[in-house]
């Protein structure tokens, strides 16, 4: 029975590099590899300076856009069937392209500072401390605040964290696209889930905290030297562990074994502060009652490890605080029990999973 699996979904277990076989080994130890290399050593500053570009990070954004590109054309071929898919893969990659690599590129070349327009605080852990915002001209330092403390949760709120997570954000581009062939490998047992909801508030709390005591070191910092010290090894611990192992050699490195969404899942504290708003937002899954077939494609096929299909089995529409609204859940339903939906009105599903609505 088990070579009468459905073609698309349990084919992926035949493919070595898909299925954590030897391939996908030696994949994901090239791509630790890789991101230890880029983090803690300089062997790739020559090669991006003979190519023109200013300084190895840039050759690895230029390396992350040829791989989102071509992660697109891959994932479109196989869901380009789905106009949502269409749009969405289609800002993934210009939103990559334009304002994470060829705007911070050209800014300075016109005098101009260096500025990533896609990312905002918690996620680029820097942005809000005193030491950065004080060095930004009026026009970026609003745009900061104003994006990463109103903008991105007003959104969340009423479109769900899809508009950032699934839309925007490089992190989730890559997974989206480049990182697609490995989407059915997370986790969805109930111990993932539970370490899920510990390491993610974790990693928000402890941005929160650091972000808290550097702006304390600006306000008193010259009368408590030991003081600075102590918030100066507080952000370098945060970027060494966060910024560096958790975003990029596991969160990235470890896509052929774990899946694409290990960082957006697990440590992302833009994710986790954007998954509390959208659990008392409008964001929902809607399930259709009594139509599951208990097929499983949707679980299977959700990058963020929920078990969808338990939803459906029992008839419930629900929000999960996880959950990037990629969409795929529904896209590869075959009875269309599945929808995405914004609702302004109170949500019952809600109150059966005891999730406070705001209902203004």
């Amino acid at each position: 029975m088990y070579l009468q699996g459905q073609n698309g979904l349990m084919a992926t277990w035949r493919e070595g590099f898909r299925s954590r076989a030897l391939s996908a080994w030696i994949i994901a130890a090239l791509m630790v590899g890789f991101y230890i290399d880029l983090y803690w050593f300089d062997h790739f500053q020559p090669l991006a300076e003979a190519v023109g570009l200013r300084n190895k990070w840039y050759l690895y954004g230029a390396l992350y856009c040829l791989f989102m590109v071509g992660g697109a054309v891959y994932h479109l071929r196989r869901h380009g069937n789905s106009r949502y898919n269409q749009a969405r893969i289609a800002t993934n990659v210009g939103v990559q392209v334009l304002l994470a690599f060829l705007l911070p590129f050209v800014m300075p070349l016109f005098g101009g500072k260096e500025f990533y327009f896609s990312y905002f605080w918690p996620l680029k852990y820097d942005l809000l401390l005193p030491d950065t915002i004080w060095q930004l001209p009026l026009y970026l330092a609003i745009y900061g605040l104003v994006g990463s403390l109103l903008l991105a949760p007003v959104m969340a709120f009423f479109f769900g964290k899809r508009w950032y997570c699934s839309w925007v954000c490089g992190c989730g581009g890559l997974a989206n696209t480049y990182g697609d062939p490995w989407r059915h490998l997370t986790s969805t047992s109930t111990r993932a889930w539970r370490f899920e909801q510990v390491a993610i508030h974790v990693v928000l709390g402890l941005v929160v905290f650091m972000t808290g005591v550097m702006g304390i070191k600006a306000l008193i910092g010259h009368d408590h030297p030991g003081f600075v010290v102590f918030a100066d090894h507080t952000k370098s611990f945060y970027g060494f562990l966060v910024g560096s192992v958790l975003s990029g050699v596991v969160g990235t490195g470890l896509y052929p074994l774990l899946g694409p969404r290990v960082w957006c899942r697990n440590f992302c504290p833009m994710a986790a502060l954007l998954g509390l708003v959208q659990k008392l937002g409008r964001f929902r899954i809607a399930v259709k009652d009594d139509m599951c077939i208990s097929c499983g494609n949707c679980s299977a096929y959700c990058e963020m490890g929920i078990d969808v299909r338990s939803y459906a089995q029992s008839n419930q529409s629900f929000t999960r605080a996880a959950c990037v609204g990629c969409g795929m859940c529904a896209h590869v339903c075959p009875r269309g029990v599945l929808r995405l939906e914004n609702r302004f009105d109170a949500q019952g599903d809600k109150d059966k999973q005891h999730i406070v609505v705001l209902d203004f």
